[in-house]
């Protein structure tokens, strides 16, 4: 299983999200408002509200999930940070592993 992290504007981040999960390519998929991010774009300091995005994916459905993300994602350079998880509560594990 994997947790893959993004944030996205306001905006869009909920429809991602239901995107994700409706086309089966995520298994969940929390939307966390309010972030506030600081990074450096073509040379200027950005400070932007964001929604972070937590996805919840199996082994076996991160490449598809990778590419959606990126198709849909309205960044240029979207963040797609995957994180494997190694210790997860196992009747979790087996409900994401029988979703995408």
């Amino acid at each position: 299983m994997f947790l893959v992290i993004s944030n996205a504007p306001p905006e869009k981040a909920q429809d991602l999200a239901r995107t994700l999960v409706s086309e089966s390519v995520a298994a969940c998929v929390n939307v966390i408002p309010g972030i506030r991010s600081f990074y450096h774009w073509e040379g200027q300091l950005c400070e932007e509200s964001e929604d972070g995005l937590f996805i919840k994916v199996s082994a076996e459905g991160l490449p598809k999930l990778m590419q959606r993300l990126r198709e849909l994602h309205p960044y240029t350079v979207p963040e797609i940070v995957a994180i494997a998880a190694d210790q997860v509560h196992p009747p979790y594990l087996r409900w994401v592993r029988g979703e995408p």
